[in-house]
């Protein structure tokens, strides 16, 4: 019962924090991320390092990653221009040549795990930038529903595959790498997830220019491709733990383990969102 306490507080803090912050202006979104990028980077580093017996350089990988974020959402508010990837260019020709100059028996998998961080937690973070910033005909300006929808449509397939999957969960999705999950849980949370899509469609268009009908298929078709990739991200992270050997990715967030723990789908389903809202905007809308 205490565990729960602990996790529902935890929980109920940690989606206030993201609403609150996507919502309140581009600002608290940079301020926010930067901070959830550098955790997640540096807690992913230190348990590769710690289970897989490697020296990654923690530190310059995490603000490697911390800048890769900044620099899109500058370049995506149009405060800066490409010159600002320049530095993050540099940090990573750092992280390859410094290997030279330690001799070491595991350079290849430091790289290997260095440039893992950037892929894996660094660029899909950054990537949420766009789906925050939208071009329009006035501008550039702060668009947060895409962004914050990932996050609302993840928890609701989360809700709704603990209570499908409780009720009705025989078949399992995965059991070589997650014995828990379940067919009918997944598709329970899938079907709660497209239900949360049709309300937020009831009261955002997904475009100005595009009929309600459309925008409840689009807002649909968002919730589907989120539900799916974030499965995915999920088990990434499961078989990632599992080769290392550990439970929780770390103990930063009582009752719910650690930050790759808490983001492990929308790593997965970030990236494939800003696929589909752009394939969209090219090919439908526009």
């Amino acid at each position: 019962m205490k565990n729960f306490i602990t996790r529902a507080i935890t929980g109920i803090l940690y989606a206030a924090t993201l609403i609150g912050c996507i919502i309140w202006n581009h600002v608290s979104l940079l301020i926010l991320f930067t901070v959830i990028t550098a955790l997640t980077v540096w807690e992913f580093t230190t348990i590769v390092n710690r289970n897989m017996n490697l020296q990654v350089n923690r530190f310059i990988t995490t603000a490697s990653a911390v800048y890769l974020f900044a620099a899109v959402w500058m370049y995506n508010s149009t405060l800066m221009q490409a010159e600002v990837f320049i530095p993050y260019l540099i940090s990573i020709l750092y992280l390859l040549i410094s290997e030279l100059y330690f001799d070491r028996e595991n350079n290849i998998l430091n790289w290997a795990m260095a440039l893992m961080a950037q892929l894996y937690i660094a660029l899909p973070f950054a990537a949420f930038n766009t789906l925050c910033f939208i071009n329009t005909p006035s501008g550039v300006c702060y668009y947060f529903w895409y962004a914050l929808s990932v996050f609302i449509f993840l928890w609701a397939s989360d809700t709704g595959a603990y209570i499908f999957g409780s009720w009705l969960g025989k078949h399992r999705l995965f059991p070589r790498i997650s014995p828990k999950k379940s067919w009918e849980g997944s598709i329970g949370g899938g079907v709660t997830a497209v239900v949360a899509s049709q309300a937020i469609a009831y009261f955002i268009p997904f475009s100005e220019n595009i009929d309600s009908i459309t925008s409840h298929l689009l807002w649909a078709g968002l919730a589907v491709v989120v539900v799916i990739t974030g499965t995915w991200g999920d088990l990434v992270e499961s078989l990632l733990k599992r080769r290392l050997g550990i439970k929780d990715s770390g103990s930063i967030l009582p009752g719910h383990g650690g930050m790759l723990d808490r983001f492990d789908s929308s790593l997965i389903a970030i990236p494939a969102a800003v696929i589909y809202v752009y394939t969209i905007m090219l090919n439908i809308i526009h």
